[in-house]
């Protein structure tokens, strides 16, 4: 399994050779230490400088006329409120394992101290599952962690299978961004033919929406007997691509290098898209980017969509030239075939199972995973990524 620290249980029968004292010993034990952990993170973090930016870009959203800018007014607001939230947070976190050790500690001196113990125990795991979670949200540290993301799933080999794959697969991730608070928004989707999508390209909205996404760029590989046709085993494949909002202005565009065509909605309709006669496609010349909106009646809509689509995609793209190694990751990620390297497979026979070919994680409940919980996934990731990234700094070193 992955690395995720196991959150102790203090009132399991596996721990029957301790008494109801010793366990709320143990309690106060841990919940002292983790004090001390997050008082250390809260140093690191300095508060007094978060305080000092907190005022600082609330005098700025004072001034009446940042509001002429509505983007930028937008952009100074919601840094705030991440940094508000980082504050709050962590403080919180604070007074809950304070609290937490104190309540094991008057347990203790009660005549039944056995009777306090599960609500003991659960204190304590509450705020050590809040820290494990705020810890994991930390490693996020590029610059466009914190922001929005665009999110495209392409069906792979395997035909009917890998289309369908590519809706479950789309599920899966719609889910995951009602679970993790995300809005998540279609932009453009294209029906199999049978069933299924050859692909979708979809908005998430929300704080690190792109940080933990990113987590789950790659391809996924799923094998269970096909219900389309022969009753056999099928592997199916399909991809996941992640890219950065990024600002607007950031992105300058020539005119002349746009081909814009306007076309109607193809689409199967449904809970996925509205039809309309106002979808955009819009091809980037010099690079041969396309992207599409079709999700909008207004063809305005549509435009400005793809547009801030295309200027994502054309940073990234300028990002990937600058670092020659990730160019090489991502083109071999679009093989999305046998030898493609994919980074998780989903067996749904002859075991159900599903594990990160990356980490190792895995597990056994699949249908949770399918329903969008597949947050120990990307954090058992970021942890290794991290303890990985160290690794190699000893190595170099040594």
């Amino acid at each position: 399994m992955g690395g995720i620290p196991l959150i102790p249980v203090y009132n399991c029968p596996c721990m029957t050779e301790l008494t109801s004292i010793e366990k709320l010993e143990e309690i106060k034990r841990d919940a002292d230490e983790l004090r001390g952990r997050i008082e250390i993170i809260t140093r690191d973090l300095d508060f007094p400088a978060l305080d000092r930016d907190v005022r600082d870009l609330t005098k700025q959203l004072e001034d009446p006329n940042i509001w002429n800018n509505p983007q930028e007014a937008g952009k100074l607001n919601k840094r705030l409120t991440i940094l508000k939230d980082k504050r709050q947070t962590w403080e919180n976190l604070l007074n809950a394992a304070v609290d937490a050790g104190e309540f094991a500690e008057i347990a203790l001196m009660e005549d039944d101290p056995g009777s306090y113990l599960s609500d003991a125990g659960k204190s304590f795991r509450d705020v050590l599952e809040g820290v494990e979670k705020e810890e994991t949200k930390l490693l996020l540290s590029e610059p466009e962690d914190p922001g929005d993301s665009i999110c495209s799933i392409q069906s792979g080999a395997g035909g009917t299978d890998a289309q369908d794959w590519a809706e479950m697969l789309l599920r899966m991730y719609l889910r995951y961004c009602e679970r993790a608070g995300f809005k998540a928004r279609i932009v453009e989707i294209h029906p199999g033919e049978q069933a299924g999508i050859k692909s979708v390209t979809f908005e998430v909205e929300g704080n690190y929406a792109y940080g933990y996404l990113k987590c789950e760029e790659g391809i996924h590989r799923l094998v269970r007997i096909s219900p389309y046709g022969q009753q056999r085993r099928e592997t199916s494949f399909a991809s996941l691509d992640v890219t950065p909002v990024v600002e607007e202005t950031l992105v300058e565009l020539d005119e002349n290098d746009l081909r814009i065509d306007t076309y109607r909605s193809s689409g199967a309709g449904g809970q996925h898209v509205n039809i309309t006669d106002s979808a955009v496609r819009i091809t980037h010349l010099p690079t041969g980017i396309v992207v599409s909106c079709q999700n909008e009646r207004s063809q305005h809509k549509n435009k400005a969509t793809a547009l801030k689509i295309l200027k994502s995609r054309l940073a990234e793209l300028e990002k990937e030239k600058q670092a020659k190694a990730s160019e090489q990751e991502r083109s071999a990620k679009h093989k999305i075939q046998f030898g493609g390297g994919h980074i998780r497979n989903y067996f749904l026979h002859p075991r159900k199972q599903v594990k990160d070919a990356r980490t190792g994680h895995e597990s056994g409940n699949v249908d949770r995973v399918l329903d969008g919980d597949i947050q120990d996934f990307i954090d058992v990731y970021l942890r290794s990524q991290v303890s990985g990234a160290a690794k190699a700094i000893r190595e170099e070193q040594e």
